[in-house]
């Protein structure tokens, strides 16, 4: 979760030329108003702390997901989804309010002291008996990266990686990925956060490690020097991986987060965002 400034550099991003409203930091005070579609209003949310949209994600904020590690500054592809979002539930930047919340406490059974959290969570059924997600709001694909001198740096397919001793994050679709789709012959490196996975590439200890693939373009650009992007893949049984908006199970405001979302990809305004941010994503080579 796995960047734009850096990806720019690349050539990767056309953030340039997309105009995506919902991408800019509005002054303080303006409000993001809701469209027609959606007919929730504030006043009718049942809130975690009155009058204010609480929303969470991890420490650190990944680019491109987030930028300059400031969820609150409406730039990188969750920050402007989630403002998007709260902007159809009438909340102007005033009467939002971010709070931490570590990757697998999102998703974990229990009461929680968020609205709903982003934080490139995917939607399964396992998650989903202990949470409410939103519809989705991004269809990913797995990545895999190594060092470009590396022995699986040229892998043109899966097979090929069963040899490899990868490195993953606890608790991901990702790691999923690894022991039911690539089935490597090792038992991967399991480590509690992303960047340790990271470090353990930049380090050798692993060939190579499997991401999103948005996190992918970041780690090749502004993580690990002279390592890239093997290829790109899908989850299991090649089901589209959704990330959804996380919910207390049984949330009253999932109706309405889920018409938000609904309204702004009928409106083009998740293209537009993804478009700015994720454009990255179409270099990477398809491993079958």
């Amino acid at each position: 979760m796995a960047r734009p400034s850096t990806l720019l550099t690349l050539g990767v991003l056309a953030a340039a030329a997309v105009a995506c409203a919902p991408a800019d930091t509005p002054p303080s005070g303006a409000t993001l108003s809701p469209t027609a579609s959606t007919a929730c209003t504030k006043d009718q949310l049942k809130l975690v702390n009155a009058g204010k949209l609480t929303i969470a994600t991890d420490k650190p904020a990944f680019e491109p997901w987030f930028k300059d590690d400031d969820p609150s500054n409406g730039q990188g592809f969750e920050s402007a989804v989630a403002f998007a979002v709260a902007g159809e539930l009438g909340f102007d930047r005033s009467e939002v309010q971010w709070s931490t919340v570590k990757f697998e406490s999102a998703f974990a059974p229990g009461a929680k002291q968020f609205d709903f959290d982003i934080n490139e969570v995917s939607i399964t059924p396992d998650r989903a008996k202990a949470v409410d997600f939103s519809h989705g709001y991004y269809t990913a694909k797995q990545a895999i990266v190594a060092m470009g001198d590396g022995k699986f740096a040229a892998a043109k397919s899966l097979a090929e990686l069963k040899d490899a001793k990868i490195g993953v994050q606890v608790g991901t679709t990702s790691l999923n990925a690894v022991k039911e789709v690539i089935k490597p012959g090792a038992e991967p490196n399991v480590y509690t956060d992303q960047i340790d996975a990271v470090n353990a590439l930049k380090n050798n200890q692993v060939d190579a490690i499997v991401v999103d693939l948005p996190t992918a373009f970041y780690v090749t650009a502004a993580q690990v020097e002279k390592s890239k992007i093997v290829g790109q893949f899908s989850s299991t049984g090649g089901t589209p991986e959704e990330f959804g908006l996380v919910m207390e199970k049984g949330s009253a405001l999932k109706p309405c987060v889920d018409k938000a979302v609904d309204a702004l990809k009928s409106k083009g305004e998740l293209t537009k965002i993804e478009q700015q941010w994720l454009s990255a994503a179409a270099g990477a080579p398809e491993l079958k």
